[in-house]
């Protein structure tokens, strides 16, 4: 008896997600970026990563690798909740358990393919995504095996849109000639010190012995990472709980003295938990700064936004405006960065960067806290009013009274040019008009999913 382990992974889900319900994109270098070539790729569509694009490269460097036919697109965060809640909905009647990683990808184990050949894995897994792809108009690819880090793999080796099953008998065959740093775990520091030992594929790592495990690797997670190699995985899947906080924090062997010494640790920490804040899918409105002095005392200072964001400058400005430094604190050894206050419904704003550059804190006068609890005052982020009638931003949804749901391709010189397309429409017609055109209004980015029925349930 054998059980079957499946990963689901939404292909280029961002992007995808924009390429639906924007058909004129369709077959094009998308980069859900921001439209101002700031900040890092949230994601990449097929077609850009032919050019050396990819989620997490600072947008500049992406656009440049696509070229002059790169299509630049501000993410929007509740078209790819709404898309998200529609795909595992759509999952869990078929599953009765599922471990959701984020938002566009999860472990599976249907109680049905329990000894089920890899025939029956195959055609089980390709109706499940004609399924998904049938009611979204999304694609995905699954793989599938005897552990997390089979299916993990598999559904890599299936992309795009595509099913590949590694049976239970051809599994090391499989594995062992991938790169090492394909297996589960092995990050840019593991994966530094298993090259340093000379250790490049899977395989390499299966055929060390214990001992030479701990010498290379050490610690707990150097056992983990060749018991996987070796084949071995019985790690459940079991729905997992939200989390309430995401941070990174580090300790380093000397302490910091100097303001761009820990400015760079800021932004190394804040970093760190943005990448993870964006595999989670929510936005934060909390952030709070821990430091860790050099005689061991800890303070942690927090700063509240009036909506939850997962912008990456808005949240490092406001983590620097409650950072402090050694000429007040003395040297710091260690700075961490967390987001809290997590929530899937993110605000759209028209221009992002004013929430970059006015944020300022109606208080200064700080108490400082001797625990690892975030504590102290709130700050208040004061935005400004609503943007003027007639300004409007690249990509940005809006709704013409006789032309309908569309999204703005470009504006200037008091002139907007709108494509009006929706999911259902296929590629649209093109209009431009003036900007101050009463009959133009900003509209719900969710009306361009057109899932009236679904959305309203």
């Amino acid at each position: 008896m054998s059980r079957w382990v499946l990963h689901i992974d939404m292909d280029a889900f961002y992007a995808s997600v924009e390429q639906l319900t924007r058909p004129t994109l369709k077959g094009r270098p998308v980069l859900v970026a921001g439209v101002s070539g700031r900040g890092v790729v949230a994601g990449a569509s097929y077609e850009a990563r032919k050019y050396g694009a990819r989620s997490a490269m600072p947008t500049h460097r992406a656009a440049r690798l696509v070229g002059p036919q790169a299509v630049l697109v501000a993410p929007r965060r509740p078209v790819y909740s709404a898309a998200s809640r529609r795909v595992f909905e759509i999952i869990a009647r078929h599953v009765d358990v599922f471990e959701q990683l984020s938002i566009d990808e999860a472990f599976m184990e249907p109680s049905v393919l329990f000894d089920a050949s890899p025939d029956a894995v195959t055609e089980w897994a390709n109706e499940l995504r004609a399924e998904i792809k049938r009611e979204t108009g999304l694609p995905s690819s699954i793989g599938a095996g005897s552990g997390k880090q089979y299916a993990k793999i598999g559904s890599g080796l299936a992309k795009p849109d595509g099913v590949f099953v590694i049976p239970h008998e051809e599994q090391l065959e499989i594995l062992h000639p991938l790169p090492v740093n394909e297996l589960w775990g092995v990050g840019p520091v593991t994966g530094a010190k298993l090259k340093a030992a000379g250790i490049e594929t899977i395989g390499d790592l299966a055929a060390l012995t214990e001992k030479e495990v701990e010498i290379a690797l050490g610690g707990v997670v150097g056992k983990q990472l060749w018991h996987l190699a070796r084949g071995h995985d019985d790690r459940a899947v079991a729905p997992r709980a939200e989390s309430k906080q995401i941070s990174s924090e580090h300790t380093y062997p000397k302490d910091l003295t100097t303001a761009p010494e820990v400015d760079a640790a800021l932004k190394r920490a804040a970093a760190e938990s943005h990448r993870r804040l964006r595999k989670d899918g929510r936005g934060a409105r909390t952030v709070t700064v821990k430091l860790k002095m050099s005689d061991f005392h800890t303070e942690s200072r927090s700063a509240t936004l009036p909506y939850a964001t997962d912008d990456e400058e808005t949240l490092l400005a406001t983590a620097f405006r409650i950072m402090r430094y050694p000429d007040e604190v003395g040297p710091i050894r260690l700075v961490g960065v967390s987001y809290s206050g997590l929530e899937d419904s993110l605000q759209d704003v028209l221009f992002p960067e004013l929430d970059q550059t006015i944020v300022k804190p109606v208080q200064t006068d700080y108490e400082s806290g001797v625990s690892d609890r975030a504590g102290g005052p709130q700050v208040e982020v004061i935005a400004d009013a609503a943007p003027k009638a007639g300004q409007w931003q690249a990509t940005q949804d809006v709704y013409h009274e006789e032309h309908g749901h569309g999204w703005v391709q470009g504006a200037g010189k008091g002139w907007v040019t709108v494509r009006f397309e929706t999911r259902a429409t296929g590629p649209g017609r093109i209009k431009s008009m003036r900007a101050d055109d009463p009959l133009l209004h900003p509209a719900d980015p969710l009306d361009s999913l057109d899932w009236g029925d679904w959305l309203e349930q």
